[in-house]
């Protein structure tokens, strides 16, 4: 029994999506169904999952956002394509370069099992260099953005260690007289080859800030989602 994976299932058939379900729930995996890959997507941002199990017909069949969010999600998850035949189902060669498992078995207990759950970036994330401080236990420090999204930013700090994961921080932007209140979701510590910072998510948004990110990245919220160009 698998009990430790979570999989999001996508079909747009009523009976493949059962025929999935059902087959998924003799390995005791946790599953969320989805009827459309928009829906998969709101969930995926919400959770963490270990894998992708689709009905190859759907996302044949997806047109427009849908085929661009079906897209984003197989380039992010474990994938497996399949084709419900009757109650069996049928792992569907790939063309190109697209490697995939050859049973769902395969796919489940190697591949799922050795993601870690994680969940997509919600946003985009822009290339944005700005002033600001940090201010953070207490004390105040001077830093720059490397990027920035509608969810948070990544911060060039040559200290980044001294940071604790889960921790929060306090990000003054001096250009626009604003301050945020955000988390620190990740560390990258000097001496690697990316630039020393730290990732943070804003745990705030007010009008005043939606006024400035709207302004800084020129875009809306509910349309800047972190997606890929297939």
């Amino acid at each position: 029994m698998l009990t430790n994976l979570s999989i999001l299932v996508v079909s747009y058939s009523d009976d493949t999506r059962v025929a999935l379900l059902e087959t998924l729930g003799d390995y005791g995996v946790a599953v969320v169904a989805c009827t459309t890959f928009r829906e998969a997507e709101d969930q995926a941002l919400h959770g963490f999952y270990n894998g992708l199990l689709i009905d190859l017909p759907s996302i044949v069949k997806a047109k427009g956002e849908e085929k661009l969010i079906a897209y984003t999600l197989t380039n992010f998850f474990p994938t497996l394509r399949v084709r419900a035949i009757g109650s069996a189902l049928v792992p569907m060669a790939m063309p190109g370069g697209a490697k995939q498992d050859k049973s769902l078995s395969d796919f489940l207990t190697k591949t799922c099992s050795a993601f870690p759950p994680r969940k997509p970036r919600a946003h985009k994330r822009h290339p944005v260099c700005l002033p600001v401080l940090l201010r953070y236990r207490g004390e105040e420090s001077r830093g720059f953005t490397l990027n920035v999204s509608w969810g948070g930013a990544f911060i060039v700090d040559v200290q980044a260690e001294r940071f604790i994961v889960g921790e929060n921080v306090e990000i003054s932007l001096p250009r626009f007289n604003s301050s945020i209140r955000a988390i620190i979701c990740w560390i990258m510590p000097w001496g690697m080859n990316s630039a020393p910072g730290v990732g943070a998510s804003f745990t705030e948004m007010d009008e005043s800030l939606e006024a400035v990110l709207a302004d800084l990245l020129k875009s809306r919220r509910e349309f800047d989602r972190d997606r890929l160009i297939a």
